[in-house]
């Protein structure tokens, strides 16, 4: 049995870690937070860092804490709470949202130009080609888990690197244009709204996924003791948080001093256009290499962990069947266009993120919380009745958005998108409390 992993080994492990995260959203929405914060660069980009990177390091800390993925870390929860919220975050980062993402953004932007200069009239046709292949190969690949680390840590993750850190360098030395102007809905709030921004990425829901194959990857390598497991796992993501946030910064840069060359470019547009001005012919050619090897790493990870759960949820279907029933469905959502998948999971990830941001801080203070169980149940389920007028406000549907805005308005801190804050803290006391009137009772 092996007691430690080489300083290699940890590397690799880090590096495959930041190859899972770093996906189709990390690329995306940087930029965009860079748009609209313009000269407010630095406490949007800190804004977005912290949902973006701090909280997928927590999350990957409380997994290896409880020594478990997302059953062990919602274990305190009522069975059938526990397994709702097990689902609606495996359904958001696999199937209906982050899984197809993936394969959107690396035709988008990484693949359209080159159709774009074929000059062909059906885009949609090698959309749908571009789908097959991607997640066939995704599918290939994550039917072969167990050389997760080996394929991606050791393989595609440093030539991803490279790749990315051509592109932040030359954003750096030779920006576009200089900070453009903080658009109006971001100069009163640039963290907040960086913060905000950050759900989008789905990493710190994606943590209490992918920290489980972290773990499993550590464990494969021989290691047993808990301890020396916790050790490792902090170490990986602390690899990975580091070079996440190296990505991050000059993508956001990369925004902020966009306004002269792309002015009016959407979520798909700005960045290869961006790329185009700083390596002329080669830009489009780079784009796509980092596109593709980051998305599909993503996508692999995606499909391993979540076909590791429904397995566990319905044994009798096998690992290798669900892996490709939900490579198939992403092929199909995958071309619903990006614009599409973003507008519609808005309104499910600010549902989310709360409760899973208060579910990884309970769970990394469990051992002294007294009773577990109803701490959680009151935290979960005061956060999450917060959360949802947060979700039904991001609909922007006729009347159901205003009648849960103008609820929204009675919370504290409630207009901006920490109005969940204050149900979290009074449910943990009430949890708190109530644990402490059951044991002197039971004294």
């Amino acid at each position: 049995m092996k007691t430690r992993l080489s300083g290699l080994e940890l590397l690799a492990l880090g590096f495959m870690t930041f190859a899972l995260f770093l996906g189709a959203g990390n690329i995306v929405f940087p930029p965009q937070v860079g748009i609209g914060a313009g000269t407010d660069f630095w406490p949007a980009a800190l804004g977005f860092l912290t949902t973006a990177v701090g909280l997928p390091l927590l999350g990957i800390l409380a997994v290896a804490r409880v020594g478990g993925g997302l059953e062990t870390l919602t274990a305190p929860l009522p069975r059938l709470a526990a397994l709702a919220f097990g689902l609606g975050i495996y359904l958001a980062i696999g199937p209906l949202f982050a899984l197809p993402r993936t394969g959107t953004v690396a035709f988008e932007m990484g693949m359209r130009p080159f159709v774009a200069l074929s000059g062909s009239a059906e885009p949609s046709l090698y959309s749908l080609l571009h789908s097959l292949l991607f997640f066939g190969l995704a599918t290939l690949l994550a039917l072969m888990p167990g050389r997760l680390m080996d394929i991606i840590g050791k393989w595609i993750t440093p030539l991803l690197i490279l790749l990315l850190g051509l592109i932040a360098l030359a954003t750096l030395v030779a920006p576009q244009g200089p900070l453009g102007e903080t658009q109006a809905g971001w100069r009163a709030a640039p963290f907040t709204e960086g913060f905000r921004n950050g759900y989008l990425t789905m990493d710190t829901l994606a943590s209490l996924v992918f920290g489980i194959l972290i773990v499993t990857a550590i464990r494969d390598r021989g290691i047993r003791e808990p301890r020396l497991i916790a050790r490792y796992t902090l170490g990986a993501g602390i690899i990975a948080a580091t070079c996440l946030a190296a990505v991050y910064l000059p993508l956001t840069y990369m925004g902020a001093t966009s306004h002269e060359l792309a002015a009016q470019a959407g979520s798909g547009e700005l960045i290869p256009a961006y790329v185009a001005a700083l390596f002329g012919p080669w830009g489009p050619v780079l784009l796509a290499a980092v596109i593709t090897l980051a998305c599909l790493t993503t996508a692999v990870g995606l499909l391993s962990a979540c076909g590791e759960y429904f397995h566990g949820l319905w044994p009798r279907l096998p690992y290798r069947l669900l892996v490709i029933a939900m490579g198939a469905f992403a092929t199909l959502v995958a071309n619903q266009g990006l614009e599409t998948l973003i507008r519609v999971s808005i309104p499910v990830l600010v549902t989310l993120y709360p409760p899973a941001i208060v579910l990884i801080l309970l769970s990394l203070i469990r051992p002294w919380l007294g009773d577990a169980p109803r701490v959680f149940a009151w935290a979960l389920s005061l956060t999450l009745a917060a959360s949802l007028l947060d979700g039904l406000v991001a609909t922007e549907l006729a009347g159901l958005a205003d009648t849960a805005r103008a609820l929204q308005r009675h919370l504290p801190l409630g207009e901006t998108s920490f109005g969940w804050l204050l149900p979290a803290l009074a449910g943990s006391l009430v949890g708190l409390a109530g644990g402490r009137r059951q044991r002197l009772r039971e004294a």
